[in-house]
């Protein structure tokens, strides 16, 4: 989720194994030195000076495709393992895999006891919480449900910054919010009705959605809680370390579920997606995003985020065969709205 990486107050943070994100990496402003420049030098066309960085845009946009794309092709995965034995294994191949993340590098502080705690409640909620409430929400609902929920991200992050940190709610945020309860709503009103054959009842699909609600608030509070950061942290080592602080929290459960599951039962597809899951979630999103955050400010990245919910509705409409009317549409228009509100740049971001 987790993962994403993100938007506005979403992107400016340190990067989560299920979404990535970051925001050490901000375009400087050239301040007083461009003011000089001006007068004796003449003006030049910026679109000369600053050609359309068109790779970063496509790794930015890949970045959040693969985030919806995993979202969406987790159902397939909580059809075969259990929910916690599912996010152990996950978090499991990607320690190893992120195992050369983990070291400082040279000239970066040790950690301080607030950052320990900070990173605990990060991975806590943030790949722990997230990761139980998207896979059983998105089991008991649809990979359209999912990609509608989680298009809320950015306007639940405003809410609880203004809950948390007193940060003032402008009022295109403001409408960020309603356009995102009023998807949320008609997605769980409409039902959003799984692959044909699925034999959830209302009661789990609302369930579902209740869910996927809670997998929303999960990674706006670890984007909250990621703000008090020192910053002295590089994104990948934080990465690192809330992935195996995931895995610690998981073992328990996940071993308890491991000893009653029969491993050869598992098609040798369902290992090779669950090894896309786990590398997608934690590292490849995350590169692609800081590759991208390279070359574009983090207010314009934002944008890119309208990726995650289209790319989940396409995962669910076209590999899993699910159902998309016309309330779905509306529901999902809705979200990319609210989406957009909450992410696109104002004019002095650039």
């Amino acid at each position: 989720m987790p993962a994403m990486c993100r938007t506005g107050s979403w992107t400016a943070t340190p990067v989560r194994s299920d979404g990535p994100q970051d925001a050490a990496l901000r375009r400087p402003s050239p301040g007083g030195i461009e003011e000089i420049s001006k007068a004796a030098c003449p003006r030049e066309n910026p679109q000369a000076a600053h050609p359309t960085p068109w790779l970063a845009y496509g790794a930015l946009a890949s970045s959040m495709a693969l985030v919806g794309s995993y979202v969406g092709l987790s159902k397939l995965l909580v059809a075969v393992f259990p929910v916690f034995l599912l996010a152990w294994l996950r978090f499991g191949i990607a320690a190893v895999a992120m195992a050369h993340w983990v070291r400082r590098t040279p000239g970066e502080a040790p950690l301080s006891p607030h950052d320990r705690r900070l990173l605990f409640w990060e991975s806590f909620l943030g790949n722990f919480g997230f990761s139980v409430c998207m896979l059983y929400g998105v089991a008991w609902t649809s990979a359209v449900s999912a990609g509608v929920v989680m298009a809320a991200i950015p306007a639940a992050v405003a809410l609880l910054s203004w809950w948390w940190l007193g940060e003032r709610i402008a009022g295109r945020v403001a409408g960020a919010i309603g356009c995102a309860a009023l998807g949320i709503g008609l997605m769980a009103w409409a039902r959003a009705p799984a692959a044909p054959g699925a034999t959830a009842s209302d009661g789990w699909a609302l369930a579902g959605h209740a869910l996927l609600l809670g997998a929303v608030f999960c990674e706006a509070s670890y984007v909250v809680i990621g703000k008090r950061l020192t910053g002295t942290v590089s994104p990948r080592r934080i990465s690192a370390l809330i992935n195996l602080w995931g895995l610690a929290l998981v073992t328990p459960f996940g071993l308890w579920q491991a000893m009653r599951f029969d491993f050869s039962s598992v098609a040798p597809g369902h290992w090779g997606l669950l090894v896309f899951y786990s590398l997608a979630a934690s590292m490849v999103t995350v590169w692609l995003w800081m590759k991208g955050l390279a070359q574009v400010p983090a207010p314009k990245a934002g944008v890119f985020t309208v990726w995650l919910p289209i790319s989940a509705a396409a995962v669910g409409v076209l590999v899993l065969g699910e159902r998309f009317g016309p309330w779905h549409g509306v529901a999902l228009v809705l979200a990319l709205a609210g989406l957009l509100l909450a992410t696109w740049p104002s004019r002095s971001e650039g």
